[in-house]
């Protein structure tokens, strides 16, 4: 940067900002006026402790859901859960749910048919049922810790592609990992129809269910915390009946993330400086939407 004053800026001759005409001025050239146009954080949001706090239990419940599939996991692997008893409370929960899904739906423009849903719930269950016995199967040949393994990755990787800002239907990486995980843990099971109970289990939990949150979220908003709290809730208790250290650290995992993370964002906030100026790039206002027709 140069002043006005200073070598090779000729006073007689004001300097211009204009990149079309010839200037006796050297091209790194620029004036006293350069930081005048400075502006600071003018596009900055301003967040809300509370309202973070509102957005974080999407993330908690989510942590919550994949417990609680654990803890039915670990059940049925002892043998304490008999599989039909099981069955009949996730089809009850599916009912209940679908039923929920279009009281608060209303008078929305549906995209598909409760016929085409009940095709593709019959679809689903036959095939599963169907190649049961064979993903009883499929991980005969792998050892019990590799399986437990790639589980727990898959499950990492569901709730780290989750697609949180808009989570009806969950993207397909997401989802895709979450069954790819309940499958290799339900191979595991005694029996094929524990590992039916299983994948219907995971169906429901990964795929169904944030479909109804997500539109509780739209439609009743006061349930969307308490939907949250009852999961977590769900996910510690059910943890704790297992495994008393892990259901604390669930605890804490869960604190830290809903209360203390808000927080810590908030705070920053304060401290948080983005500059703009007339070295940003151009921004293109103009609706340009009759060009691309």
């Amino acid at each position: 940067m140069g002043a006005d004053s200073g070598p090779g800026a000729p006073a007689a001759i004001p300097w211009r900002k204009v990149l079309y005409e010839r200037q006796a001025f050297p091209d790194n050239y620029v004036d006293g006026r350069f930081l005048e146009e400075l502006r600071l954080n003018i596009r900055v949001r301003q967040y809300r402790y509370w309202a973070v706090v509102r957005e974080t239990g999407l993330i908690a419940q989510q942590v919550s859901c994949v417990a609680v599939f654990l803890t039915l996991w670990s059940y049925m692997e002892r043998g304490a859960l008999v599989p039909s008893a099981v069955l009949w409370v996730c089809l009850t929960c599916a009912l209940l749910g679908y039923g929920l899904y279009e009281i608060l739906g209303g008078s929305c423009v549906r995209e598909r048919t409760r016929l085409a849903d009940l095709q593709s719930a019959t679809i689903f269950l036959a095939f599963t049922f169907g190649f049961s016995p064979v993903l009883k199967t499929l991980t005969e040949s792998v050892s019990t810790d590799t399986v437990q393994a790639m589980s727990a990755v898959m499950l990492l990787a569901h709730l780290v592609s989750f697609p949180y800002a808009q989570p009806s239907p969950p993207c397909s990486l997401s989802l895709n990992a979450a069954l790819f995980g309940s499958v290799c843990l339900a191979s595991r099971l005694p029996g094929a129809l524990h590992t039916f109970t299983m994948l219907s289990c995971a169906l429901l939990v990964f795929a169904l269910w944030p479909c109804l949150l997500h539109r509780m979220r739209e439609k009743a908003e006061w349930s969307f915390p308490w939907a949250a709290v009852l999961v977590c809730l769900a996910g510690v208790g059910g943890l704790g009946s297992l495994w008393p250290e892990g259901a604390l650290l669930l605890s804490l995992a869960l604190i830290t993330l809903t209360l203390v993370c808000p927080l810590l964002l908030v705070h920053l906030q304060r401290h948080k400086d983005n500059i703009h100026g007339p070295w940003d790039e151009a921004e293109i206002r103009e609706d340009l939407s009759r060009f691309l027709n």
